[in-house]
């Protein structure tokens, strides 16, 4: 096959490389580990072309090469660099005390807690209304709300 000059083995073996490389970069900007595999069976395929194999050879090599050391290496490595999600300031009210500030009162929208030293503006989860002062635990967080239910402190008897 002459296209690009694919019958010249060395010729050949240069593409392969350069795609190889191209692979190689592509995966070190996207640091996704997508193409890291492909860069691996360009480099198989470039070793096949120095030998002088057809074309079809080498492309088979890239493609069988790529798949298996994806199937082998990436559910392995994708685990050991798991970035593990680091919680926001926002996110680090859930599950938190508080104690509201103004009435909670979902049908007329207001609402205050103050939750770890910030006020919040807040919603009752269940639509109830919760007086000033009392204690509620935060749920979840939507837009730049809280949304509370009310806290029950565990008794001492419940422990035994």
């Amino acid at each position: 096959m002459t296209v690009l000059g694919l019958a010249n083995p060395q010729i050949a073996a240069v593409l392969w490389l350069l795609l190889g490389i191209l692979f190689a970069v592509a995966e070190g900007v996207s640091v996704q580990l997508i193409a890291v595999w492909f860069a691996l069976g360009a480099a198989g395929a470039a070793i096949t072309a120095m030998f002088g194999a057809p074309f079809l050879v080498q492309f088979i090599v890239f493609i069988v090469l790529s798949v298996a050391t994806l199937a082998a290496t990436r559910p392995l490595l994708k685990s050991k660099l798991l970035v593990h999600k680091v919680k926001t300031n926002a996110d680090r009210v859930i599950d938190a005390i508080g104690v509201v500030q103004e009435t909670i009162d979902n049908d007329l929208a207001k609402g205050r807690v103050s939750v770890g030293g910030l006020g919040w503006t807040a919603r009752s989860s269940d639509g109830s209304v919760i007086e000033q002062g009392s204690k509620v635990k935060v749920t979840a967080i939507e837009g730049v709300k809280v949304i509370v239910e009310r806290y029950v402190q565990p008794s001492a008897d419940a422990e035994q």
